[in-house]
């Protein structure tokens, strides 16, 4: 028998997680039964909106269930298949959560096209990544020539796609991240017109004004908090707030009560809208296309931090809110 090893939710944090909340289990494999296939995962995904389903009440997805598999989407190689629809040596992605060699469904599972390469992009930049940061800008930001257009969480995997797919839209880029170190990748490699570091910023709000010199037509919003009161402060009528995010938000254990903005929302007739990129599924295979167009023709880059090692999959989770994460997150598992 095989061993499966799995990340299981071990107990519900209050605040930050830490290893404690998670366990490494190994579970034997079973025989395979009709329309049932094997997994070789080769790479998972750790994405921040997996704090809200630690909690015990709905956030947007169900709780995770304590004694279970945690996690998300991940890739990876079949290794068995008693299915008439997914074949051994197929690279498929899913929903499998953080295990390495999981028996699933063959429903459960997308097979991918093969142009799709390296295949952890699946999980980035043609994954969650790239499809929310795209439809994010392009449905609810709508960039035109010449607007500001402000990025918070701009050195994770979200805020550079969508910094850039502005870009190529005429815009002129604001970023806002924690480090120097990605902040000069964000201008000197993807072409962000001004960087700002809120850690190092003693005064965060004059520090967007002076950049955003004809104020904020379009703030992108990953993070919330203290960043975003500064950002609102400096929006133009008309301005369009998508909120892909609130990551300085996940491990509050109360509502954070901030400055109001419905009278600032009044006032310039803007319009803010929290969304999922689950909401345009219908529309995957046109932005997947689209994002590898821009990748093809050099106008679109993205950044993986991979870490190899199943072990340290809970760690690298608990990183993500701690702002070690340099573009998309990844475990390589084999």
């Amino acid at each position: 028998m095989l061993l499966n090893k799995q990340v299981i939710l071990s107990k519900r944090p209050q605040g930050l997680p830490n290893e404690s909340h998670f366990q490494i289990v190994n579970t034997e494999t079973g025989e395979l039964k009709q329309n049932e296939i094997q997994v070789q995962t080769r790479f998972l995904s750790i994405d921040p909106f997996l704090r809200n389903t630690m909690n015990e009440t709905k956030f947007v997805e169900e709780p995770a269930k304590l004694g279970h598999v945690f996690g998300s989407f991940a890739v990876g190689e079949v290794i068995a298949s008693k299915s008439d629809q997914i074949h051994m040596g197929d690279i498929v992605s899913g929903v499998w959560g953080w295990q390495t060699l999981p028996t699933l469904p063959d429903q459960e599972v997308t097979k991918l096209d093969k142009h799709i390469s390296p295949i952890s992009t699946a999980l980035g930049v043609y994954g969650i990544s790239g499809l929310t940061a795209y439809f994010g800008m392009l449905e609810i930001g709508k960039p035109q020539p010449g607007e500001t257009v402000v990025i918070s969480g701009a050195g994770g995997s979200v805020g550079m796609i969508a910094g850039q797919i502005a870009k190529i839209k005429g815009a002129k880029v604001i970023g806002i991240s924690g480090s120097d170190q990605k902040n000069e990748y964000l201008r000197d490699e993807l072409g962000f017109d001004i960087t700002i570091n809120y850690r190092t910023s003693t005064k965060l709000s004059k520090s967007i004004k002076e950049a955003a010199k004809q104020g904020i037509d379009i703030y992108f919003d990953n993070v919330g908090g203290a960043v975003s009161d500064a950002v609102m402060q400096h929006i133009n009528p008309n301005a369009r707030i998508p909120i892909s995010g609130q990551i300085s938000q996940y491990n509050l254990q109360k509502t954070e009560i901030g400055p109001r903005v419905g009278m600032l929302l009044v006032k310039n007739a803007a319009l803010m809208q929290g969304f999922s990129f689950a909401q345009f599924a219908s529309h995957f295979p046109q932005a997947i296309k689209t994002l590898a167009d821009w990748i093809h023709s050099d106008q679109l880059k993205y950044k993986e931090h991979i870490i190899e090692g199943f072990e340290n999959t809970p760690l690298a989770f608990i990183g993500l809110f701690k702002g070690d994460n340099f573009g998309k997150t990844l475990i390589k598992v084999y």
